[in-house]
């Protein structure tokens, strides 16, 4: 659903017909108008606000102000079983090249100390959108293109829109309760936090939410948080949303992780033992599962493939966290770089998510590099 693999016009080139345009890395002294697809200025010599009309030709213009910004004009109209019209959004770090001023981001998970931003949004009625808080976060400290991990704050749902995926239940953070929703948009992995009415403000740990994601298996200490940013998604209209105040700020001083380097392939030793936690989410014609792999043997397993049989009507669509293959009900799950050494008594976490047909029901038996195992 979004972010766009777009290409960033040259700095100082304008789109045709733009009423004000400001070119990448532009400071905004008072209130400026942007208007050109991917313009952006800086505010408060700190954060970078961004129009980001991405996925329509439509006008977009936004008004920059010291705090913020205001949606001015919104003339694109997408169909709400699609993508959204733009995120036009104020951001601290990097986003495709474009990085805020005397940041210190990408930073490494494991080097965060804390993490914390407060927000104040503007809403509108009459309008289908959401108010999303991104965190985006990637196994390399990268700067330009798609991160492997979006982390979606959906503080304002309006319209009959949903997150990417499906709702994998709920959990309570920055004192709120949220709906949780998992998966991937074909470019990154997706973990979206909705909440159940609309939040015109709030005052939070962005480290909590990162450190919830690393609990559900989706990154590690290892991950670089490249950015946060604060806007909008609309579908129709919205004209008149804003931001109207944001700040982050995210402080080193962590713990160093030990180094780690890409292992061999290799199966257990002979006598050593896995075991395997099964979770899934069904409904009517789809499903998630969330799988941990556990090392109860005595010798690091370096490289891991676990194979097993799906039930009759199941079809994964897209994994996180591993390489999921499946030719009919045979399903082969291989690591991926970061996680391929699993340490004697330690876990290794992947999901998925696909389509059903007929009455659900869990693989009953899985085999790690040729090695049976018991189930969790």
């Amino acid at each position: 659903m979004k972010r766009p693999l777009r290409a960033i016009a040259a700095a100082g080139l304008l789109a045709a017909g733009s009423l004000v345009a400001v070119a990448l890395g532009g400071t905004a002294s008072a209130d400026t108008q942007i208007c050109e697809q991917f313009g952006s200025t800086v505010i408060q010599n700190r954060y970078v606000v961004q129009n980001n009309r991405w996925g329509t030709t439509a006008q977009q213009c936004i008004n920059v102000t010291s705090t913020g910004f205001e949606i001015t004009t919104q003339n694109g109209s997408n169909p709400t079983n699609g993508a959204p019209t733009a995120y036009p959004s104020v951001f601290f770090g990097c986003h495709y090249t474009n990085c805020s001023p005397g940041t210190n981001l990408p930073i490494q998970v494991s080097q965060i100390s804390s993490a914390t931003s407060s927000i104040s949004y503007k809403y509108v009625s009459g309008a289908i959108y959401n108010a999303s808080y991104d965190i985006w976060l990637d196994p390399t400290p990268k700067k330009d293109g798609v991160n492997q991990m979006e982390i979606m704050i959906w503080l304002n749902r309006q319209g009959s829109i949903q997150p990417i995926g499906s709702p994998v239940g709920t959990t309570t953070l920055a004192g709120r309760t949220w709906e949780v929703w998992r998966g991937s948009n074909g470019s990154n992995n997706v973990i979206s936090y909705v909440a159940p009415s609309p939040i015109t403000s709030m005052n939070f740990s962005v480290l909590d939410f990162i450190n919830d994601v690393k609990n559900r298996g989706a990154i590690t200490s290892s991950w670089y948080l490249t950015s946060i940013q604060a806007g909008f998604e609309p579908w129709q209209g919205g004209a008149g949303l804003g931001v109207t105040s944001f700040s982050a700020s995210v402080n080193g001083g962590g713990s160093t992780p030990p180094p780690t380097t890409p292992p061999p392939t290799n199966p257990p030793p002979t006598g050593s033992g896995c075991a395997v936690k099964y979770t899934p989410n069904a409904w009517n014609n789809g499903f998630t599962a969330d799988v941990t792999i556990t090392n109860r043997g005595s010798s690091t397993i370096n490289g891991w493939n676990l194979t097993y049989s799906l039930p009759a009507g199941q079809q994964i669509t897209n994994a996180w966290n591993a390489t999921v293959t499946q030719s009919g009900s045979a399903v082969s799950a291989r690591n991926v770089g970061f996680n391929g050494s699993i340490a004697p008594g330690g876990t290794a976490n992947f999901g998925y998510q696909g389509t059903l047909s007929g009455a659900y029901s869990s693989p009953t038996s899985f085999s790690l590099n040729g090695v049976t195992c018991s189930r969790a």
